[in-house]
């Protein structure tokens, strides 16, 4: 099945509105096209613009439209689309088989679709249709999702003042005020949790999408912990950020999920897990065995992983892995080893998390 469209690029002359900007001088949005924008964005899609146009002009008449906010990181200008909806990939970080291109012209199409095969390209005729469409319609709705493109939005205002910021990163991560809150997931929460193993790839330790049905067996298993994690900082909420799934064992904790959000890489979140877990395994006096399959796109959770201190259990054999049932040959699975210590969590991010020296520990001091 087609992976969900993450971001749908727009042409604007024809497509987004009818009339050429520069030619005619006024141009017609129809409420049926702003209406497909707004659906899009509630879905949590996020929305830019290629378009071949002067910049200033053109974003005058979508600020006259009302619809400005809907888009994100904008290439207005003279230059190829291919290469303009290859920054915007680039830029959001997202696969450029989760973007989708939509203009009048098929010249235009041809050339994005040349350079870049993996990108979707639909019609202008075709608008209307696209919330119809199964790669337009995700899984889930929660709370994140819809307010997506806002958190996007903030995210681009982080990185303006990180990027002017004088003085050490650290200290800039420090005035952030980071918190971070790591809890078991409710069933409210749940949605939440599959849309970020569906969404994230890069930082997703198997690559392993685990349904809705089987979550919710798993928060009234004693035997697992389902934990959710959020992060705030002065400039709002990150959202979900990421999920670990652990199964007890005597002596022995088992991950076997860890997936976070690209987003928040930079601000030292998946360290930040990594250490905090590692914390509080060698308080409750357990291993941590972690499960880790290779993919295209996920070699920064092995790095994370291998930065954290694990190792292969075929590099380093571990009698507490017994417990483990032996991976299918055929899997791809690895299993890393640590013999955890105490650990400074972090110094930029507060943690509030539960104590999991049993199933139903109470919260930690922060």
């Amino acid at each position: 099945m087609a992976a969900t469209v993450k971001c749908l690029v727009w042409d604007l002359d024809g497509t987004l509105w009818q009339g050429t900007l520069l030619e005619d001088g006024e141009v017609h949005l129809p409420d049926e096209v702003r209406e497909v924008v707004i659906e899009l964005d509630s879905r949590g899609i996020l929305q830019s613009v290629a378009s071949r146009n002067d910049h200033e002009h053109a974003w005058a008449r979508l600020e006259a439209f009302g619809l400005a906010e809907y888009f994100v990181l904008p290439e207005i200008g003279w230059g190829a689309k291919s290469e303009s909806v290859r920054r915007i990939a680039d830029r959001l970080n997202f696969a450029l088989g989760t973007i989708a291109f939509v203009d009048d012209r098929p010249a235009e199409r041809a050339e994005v679709a040349f350079h870049l095969p993996d990108v979707r390209c639909y019609p202008a005729e075709q608008v209307l249709d696209l919330p119809d469409l199964a790669e337009f319609t995700p899984a889930t709705s929660t709370v994140d999702s819809r307010r997506r493109r806002q958190m996007y939005q903030a995210g681009f205002l982080r990185e303006a003042e990180r990027a002017a910021a004088p003085g050490p990163d650290e200290e800039f991560l420090r005035s952030l005020d980071l918190r971070m809150r790591i809890g078991r997931a409710t069933g409210e929460e749940l949605s939440r949790v599959e849309e970020l193993t569906l969404r994230t790839s890069q930082m997703n330790a198997t690559g392993v999408h685990y349904p809705d049905a089987v979550l919710r067996g798993l928060i009234t298993d004693p035997g697992h912990e389902v934990l959710v994690v959020t992060l705030t900082d002065r400039f709002g909420p990150h959202g979900a950020v990421g999920v670990l799934l652990l199964e007890r064992h005597p002596g022995l904790w088992h991950l076997k999920l860890l997936a976070t959000s690209c987003r928040v890489v930079a601000y030292g979140a998946g360290a930040t897990l990594l250490n905090w877990l590692a914390d509080a395994a060698a308080r409750s006096g357990v291993h941590l065995v972690a499960d880790f399959r290779a993919t295209e796109r996920n070699r920064m959770m092995e790095i994370a992983y291998r930065f954290a201190g694990f190792e292969g259990l075929d590099e380093a054999p571990c009698p507490c892995a017994d417990a483990l049932a032996p991976a299918a040959a055929d899997s791809g699975l690895q299993r890393l080893h640590l013999i955890p210590g105490p650990r400074v969590v972090s110094t930029v991010i507060s943690v509030d998390a539960p104590d999991l020296s049993t199933p139903e520990g109470g919260p930690e001091t922060p």
